[in-house]
């Protein structure tokens, strides 16, 4: 009996060494199994030896047991780990086909919702039409969130904002909230070079949970805009954003800054302080790609799109997201100005300091739903 106990025992010890030995020869991490040790004694009393023997072949039994669930438990880990990120696609630009690719997702909101949109400047910007998205909206039982702007324009003050948001049709969908509206909250980044914190409207920490749903287009600083951009200057208030545009250096005064890529930096590094602070199991992102003009939605007079609507996309990855939007873009018919555009801000920047942030990755599986 004692000679199968022990046979037993170095068939699991084989397969808990071999499992570790493949765990630790993943290409992007290293991982080890640790066992608990035992302790063996041998005794000379024959009344106690086998009462002695049984108890530590129990002993190895169980740590053998732990150690194999171990192993098997870091596997799945790995698997977990160095799966691609998940993006969601459909060529359905509709409302249906918005709530459907949400579903895809498989969130779970907790608490109150945020829905974060551009509200879109005056009087012919192209963002997200309320006839689109209030299904998803209503669905969530979602508020629509906004944060002033830091350049003058129509939604500069609350008053006018709110105004904008009334007009443009969102407070007949969902509860308007203005989140600066009451002043604003620094809340603690840590990781990155350019902040050491961010700035956000105060309102802000009234919700549990966050849709971050984004018209993706070209953009006049940041090359693109999307997910990264919604959160990163989207959620700032308006000192935020002074502080993201000019890479942590003032919160007062002109976003002008001369230094591309350390703007860019910051606006990465906001997003992370953002999943910091709220946790990234409470926020997923969808980005609608239609009216493709290399102009954002804080231009009221936007250039004419020139590449036709392509669909909605899905994630709880915004690099990923953001990454397969642009790749996206330059596998369409008439790209040239928006690529353009991409190129010339140095807009991928954005998104490799957030990989190197671990926010997300740049590398993703895309997955049609049509």
């Amino acid at each position: 009996m004692i000679k199968n106990r022990l046979k037993f025992f170095a068939l699991v010890l084989c397969a808990v060494v071999t499992v570790s030995f493949f765990t630790s020869c993943n290409k992007t991490k290293t991982h080890s199994v640790n066992a608990t040790p035992v302790s063996v004694s041998h005794s000379t009393n024959d009344k106690t030896g086998a009462n002695s023997e049984s108890a530590v072949y129990a002993s190895l039994d169980k740590t053998a047991q732990v150690a194999s669930n171990q192993a098997t438990n870091q596997v799945a880990t790995n698997q977990q780990t160095d799966a691609k990120p998940k993006v969601y696609f459909t060529s359905d630009i509709s409302s249906e086909g918005l709530v459907k690719i949400y579903e895809k997702l498989n969130w779970k909101p907790t608490g109150p919702v945020a829905v974060k949109v551009s509200t879109g400047e005056p009087p012919n910007s192209n963002y997200l039409r309320p006839s689109l998205i209030g299904s998803l909206v209503k669905k969530l039982d979602g508020t629509i969130v906004e944060c002033n702007t830091a350049y003058g324009g129509s939604r500069s003050s609350a008053a006018m904002h709110k105004q904008v948001a009334k007009d443009h049709g969102f407070t007949q969908i969902a509860p308007f909230d203005l989140m600066d509206e009451d002043g604003e909250v620094a809340l603690p980044f840590t990781g990155g070079k350019r902040l050491d914190k961010i700035i956000i409207g105060s309102h802000a920490q009234k919700y549990k949970s966050w849709l971050i749903l984004s018209h993706f287009k070209g953009h006049g600083m940041a090359g693109f805009g999307g997910a990264i951009k919604n959160v990163g200057i989207g959620i700032s208030s308006s000192s935020g954003k002074v502080y993201v545009h000019t890479a942590g250096t003032k919160t007062r005064g002109s976003i002008m800054y001369g230094n591309q890529d350390a703007w860019l930096e910051a606006l990465a590094e906001m997003v992370v302080g953002f999943h910091q602070n709220f946790g990234d199991e409470n926020i997923v992102y969808i980005n609608v790609m239609n009216r493709l003009s290399i102009d954002c939605d804080c231009n009221g007079y936007p250039a004419k799109p020139d590449i036709h609507d392509i669909g909605i996309l899905a994630s709880v990855d915004p690099v990923a997201l953001d990454q397969a939007c642009v790749d996206l873009v330059y596998k369409a018919e008439g790209n040239r100005s928006l690529v353009n555009r991409i190129e010339s801000k140095n807009a991928l920047h954005a998104l490799e300091t957030a990989e190197n942030l671990k926010l997300g990755s740049r590398t993703y599986e895309l997955i049609d739903i049509d």
